[in-house]
């Protein structure tokens, strides 16, 4: 998919309109289910009712009489997949029942109202047996993974913790929790699928058409080259949309029975709380130990969180813990409880986000236990050097985002009291919280630079905008690496005919996409010279940086609250939020200043509204609609103060440039938690922080 754009500004750091906008506001931007395709089926799932067990008989006649039936596909008809390995996607394969609301079948019809009927007259008997859906602290089952999601290892220490503890001044031993979160982006998870001559064609909401591509392809046992993803808008992912999940395969292998016609698979809202993944929910226990003075000298961070039994995730919860903060003895450990549950995945900052929001609100309750001001406290415990890696920082300006933020905040004016401060019916309190988040960097993305004539490029890269404007940024960046005006640069990406783009995933896509840019950019140089001719073309990898072998890179923030608590009624509202944030060079002022807002508002969300609520008798998530999962609307959303600190950082890659997608969640729940114990004196430290939690 290609836009051309004859807008004219600046490059990199101009706040550019989004050239995509006027195709999305007029509806010619195509999303995954609006794509034409003649002649479409129209697919809809039928879901285990049991959390544990096998399926027994399966009764379709009543479907298949009705007009407009095609088909029935369970597993009793279902193709065999070439490979099975990975358990979340080997669906239809056998009678198993692994967790409720798994594809157990499908019905296809030649319009959805008739599919989705069928599917409710297809019934099904089960042998159920018994299941365990709740995460308890007290699991006799708990493991010890080999290693966590990215990479990361399951637990370090360094120094003698023990010994630290018991020698501290003062301490902290306190337990947080935080529940289950399910990503639920506007667009749907979508698939329109279509089989020819043995070909697969895939229209996609995904993060990533071509790790949708590999997977697929290995899935079905066909060659890459088969397998073609069309992804060029996509309406939000939250990380959800980073792997393939079931619906997918379940769409091929529906196109696949139905050859040479497209099906057309859309999840519904209450669909989407099954099968395309969820934030595992955390039991937390942190432990602080201080000097005197209120330097750290111990830190200890054990957390529990769940997986599936049919595939393994275990969330990187306490990483951060491994190197925000200054202390000679520092210990981490993960340990997962393995349940009849759909497999959760990512969503925005895994691990960062609820590790975080432990972290620094047991850094607001000592701060308060050595008498100083929660600020001065994390400044004293400054480190110097990365304490995971040992290396020096290419950049860390945690101190500047505390600074600038308060006295952009009106800090120095609180009055440190716990409910100090009343307005009214209002109790008034402020809260701070830090952040950090690493640089990635995934492997192997490519891109193509193609001189047009007349001035112009064609630049091609299989990456997707998931609604965060890497439309723009890639075309600024496109301008900037090549030397002409964005108006001269005609962008494709979106689709696994361009070359290999990595994951939108981990606040690395812009990063990456633009250093193979930019090394496409050298080499066309390097070739063409200044005067190319038309036609003429290179295409480029991301190079390795060998930089990331003498520095430790991070992002990093400071977010500022002010909470107000109704004195009857419990209720929360937060007017004013601020974020001041160290994320190098920004690629475009404007929508960077919206992906901040978003993370926060996603931040303010995670610590008042966003809750999945298991019903353990059934396995199932019961508040499955916006009407019951709260999440915040206008109303709930005050002032957004956005600011970041002009950062040169010449180590990350050629732009200057860290990953914003995700820091801005990171933190802002325990800034929201530390303001409201703050205004009411009462610390709340299971999220989401509900009147009913501050009345008791």
């Amino acid at each position: 998919m290609s836009t051309t754009t004859r807008t004219t500004g600046g490059a990199i750091g101009a706040s550019l309109d989004r050239i995509d906008g006027p195709q999305k506001v007029t509806g010619t931007a195509p999303y995954a289910y609006e794509h034409h395709v003649d002649n479409p089926l129209y697919l809809f799932p039928i879901r285990s009712e049991i959390a544990r067990g096998r399926v027994t008989g399966i009764d379709a006649s009543a479907a298949e009489a009705l007009p407009g039936m095609v088909t029935v596909i369970t597993h009793e008809n279902a193709p065999q997949l070439a490979d099975t390995s990975d358990r979340e996607l080997a669906i239809l394969q056998s009678d198993e029942v692994a967790f409720r609301g798994q594809y157990i079948g499908a019905v296809i019809a030649e319009t959805f109202e008739v599919a989705r009927h069928a599917a409710g007259l297809v019934e099904v008997s089960y042998d159920e047996e018994p299941h365990e859906a709740e995460l308890r602290e007290n699991d006799s089952d708990l493991y010890t993974p080999e290693q966590l999601n990215a990479g990361f290892p399951t637990d370090t220490e360094e120094g003698d913790v023990d010994e630290a503890f018991s020698s501290a001044a003062v301490t902290l031993d306190e337990r947080y929790t935080t529940p289950m979160e399910h990503n639920n982006p506007m667009e749907p998870h979508t698939t329109i699928a279509l089989w020819e001559t043995g070909n697969l064609t895939l229209y996609e909401s995904t993060q990533g058409a071509h790790p949708v591509q590999r997977t697929v392809a290995q899935v079905f046992g066909l060659d890459r080259n088969r397998v073609r993803v069309v992804a060029p808008y996509v309406g939000g992912g939250f990380g959800s949309k980073g792997l393939p999940h079931a619906n997918t395969i379940l769409a091929a292998l529906a196109a696949r029975m139905i050859e040479g016609r497209p099906v057309k698979f859309a999840l519904t809202r209450q669909q989407m709380f099954t099968g395309v993944g969820y934030r595992t929910p955390t039991i937390q226990r942190i432990q602080l130990g201080a000097d005197e003075e209120g330097h750290l000298t111990a830190i200890d961070h054990d957390v529990i969180e769940q997986t599936s039994k049919i595939k393994e995730f275990a969330e990187q919860t306490a990483v951060a813990t491994r190197s925000l903060y200054a202390t000679q003895s520092r210990r981490t450990t993960h340990r997962l409880a393995a349940l009849d549950v759909p497999v959760p995945s990512w969503m925005r900052a895994p691990g960062e986000a609820p590790g975080m929001y432990a972290l620094e609100a047991a850094m607001d309750e000592m701060a308060i236990a050595c008498n100083l001001d929660p600020i001065e406290f994390r400044i004293r415990n400054e480190p110097e050097i990365d304490a995971e890696t040992g290396l020096p920082y290419s950049s860390r300006n945690l101190v500047a985002c505390l600074r600038e933020g308060a006295k952009r905040f009106g800090w120095k004016d609180r009055d440190p009291s716990p409910r100090a401060r009343q307005e009214g019916r209002w109790l008034v309190g402020t809260g701070v919280a830090s952040s950090t988040y690493p640089v990635f960097r995934l492997p192997g993305s490519r891109a193509t630079i193609r001189y047009e004539g007349d001035g112009r490029y064609a630049v091609e890269i299989g990456a997707a905008d998931i609604g965060t404007g890497a439309w723009t940024a890639l075309i600024q960046i496109s301008a900037d690496a090549i030397g002409v005006s964005i108006e001269d640069i005609n962008l494709r990406i979106g689709d696994t005919t361009f070359p290999f783009a990595s994951v939108a995933g981990g606040s690395s896509g812009i990063t990456v996409w633009g250093s193979a840019i930019f090394e496409a950019a050298r080499v066309f140089r390097e070739r063409h010279g200044e005067n190319p001719s038309e036609g003429d073309e290179v295409q480029a990898r991301t190079p390795d940086n060998p930089e990331t072998e003498n520095y430790a890179m991070h992002a990093f923030g400071a977010y500022f609250v002010e909470a107000r608590v109704d004195v009857d009624t419990c209720e929360v509202r937060v007017p004013r939020m601020a974020g001041v944030f160290a994320v190098g060079r920004i690629i475009n002022a404007k929508t960077a200043r919206s992906q901040f807002i978003g993370g926060m508002t996603m931040g303010l969300s995670m610590a008042l509204h966003e809750e999945s609520l298991v019903d353990g008798r059934f396995g199932h998530v019961v508040n499955h609609d916006f009407a019951e999962y709260h999440i915040p609307t206008n109303a709930d959303v005050g002032t957004m103060d956005i600011s970041w600190i002009d950062e040169d950082d010449p180590y990350v890659n050629p732009m200057g440039s860290k990953g914003i997608g995700e820091i801005g969640i990171v933190g802002s729940a325990a800034a929201v938690a530390n303001a409201v114990h703050h205004a009411t004196g009462v610390r709340v430290r299971d999220l989401p922080i509900t009147p009913d939690k501050l009345l008791r």
